[in-house]
C-alpha cells in the first residue's frame, strides 16, 4: 500500500512543524501550506488523501477552501483544526463538508486516531488491523470475526450478526465517544426502526460476553448523556 498523503494548511509555524514531524514519524507523506491561497491550490491540484485545515489563515480562510474543495467534487477527508470552538463554527464547518472538527489545543494521539477513522470511513485506510476479517484480541478475549464468536476463558461464545456489526463499529473507532444517533445510523441504517433502548440492550448483551465484570465495564464504557465508547486496546 502506498503512503497516505496529508496536506496541512496551518499558519502557526510551531504547530505546523510539530504536526509534520509527528505525521512523518507515522509514515505519512506530508505537504504544507502556511496560507489559504497556497493551501487551496495544493488541495485542488494535488488531491491529497486527507487535509488538515485551519480556519483563520492569511489570504482566504478555511471555510472558503473547504467550500471550493467540495464544489470541485474532491471527496477526501477534511479535518478542521481551529481555536474557534463555538457551536456555530462547528456547525458551519460540517455544513460546508468537513469530516471532523478538532479544537486547539489537541493531542497528537487524538488527531492520529481521528485521521484513521476518517480514512477508514472514506475507504482510504487498508491497514492490517482491519476488523472485517480474521481475529483480534480485546481485553482478555479473542474475537473471531469469520466465525461470529469470541473465546473467553477457553470457552467459545457466539455473537449474533447485529452484535458483531456493533462490535466492528466500536473497534473501528477506539477511544471515540459515539452517540446513540451515530450508532443507530451506522449499525442499523435506514432499513430498520430501532430505539435507543435497542442500542442499550445490545450493548448490555455484548458487555456480558466481553467484560470480566459487566456491571463495572472496562471495555465498552458508558458516556452518560451521550452514548458509548470502546476503551483503546
Amino acid at each position: 500500500m502506498s503512503a497516505i498523503r496529508v496536506l496541512i494548511v496551518e499558519d502557526e509555524d510551531p504547530l505546523r512543524m510539530a504536526l509534520n514531524d509527528a505525521l512523518a514519524a507515522e509514515g505519512y507523506l506530508v505537504e504544507e501550506a502556511a496560507d489559504g491561497d497556497i493551501g487551496c491550490r495544493l488541495a485542488l491540484e494535488n488531491t491529497p488523501d486527507v487535509i488538515l485545515l485551519d480556519l483563520m489563515l492569511p489570504g482566504r480562510d478555511g471555510y472558503s477552501i473547504l467550500k471550493e474543495v467540495r464544489q470541485a467534487r474532491i471527496n477526501v477527508p477534511i479535518i478542521i483544526l481551529s481555536a474557534r470552538g463555538e457551536e456555530w463554527d462547528r456547525i458551519q464547518g460540517f455544513e460546508f463538508g468537513a469530516d471532523d472538527y478538532l479544537v486547539k489545543p489537541f493531542s497528537t494521539k487524538e488527531l492520529l486516531l481521528r485521521m484513521r477513522v476518517a480514512l477508514r470511513r472514506n475507504g482510504g485506510d487498508d491497514s492490517s488491523d482491519d476488523v472485517s476479517a480474521g481475529k483480534q484480541i480485546i481485553g482478555d478475549v479473542e474475537v473471531d470475526f469469520g466465525g461470529y464468536c469470541l473465546v473467553k476463558d477457553g470457552q467459545q461464545v457466539g455473537l449474533s450478526r447485529k452484535e458483531m456489526d456493533l462490535l466492528k463499529f466500536f473497534l473501528g473507532r477506539p477511544g471515540i465517544t459515539l452517540s446513540r444517533a451515530e450508532i443507530l445510523d451506522h449499525v442499523w441504517g435506514n432499513d430498520e426502526f430501532p430505539t435507543n433502548r435497542t442500542i442499550d440492550t445490545h450493548v448490555l448483551k455484548l458487555r456480558k460476553k466481553l467484560e470480566r465484570c459487566p456491571d463495572n465495564p472496562k471495555i465498552l464504557i458508558t458516556v452518560h448523556g451521550v452514548g458509548y465508547k470502546l476503551a483503546p486496546q
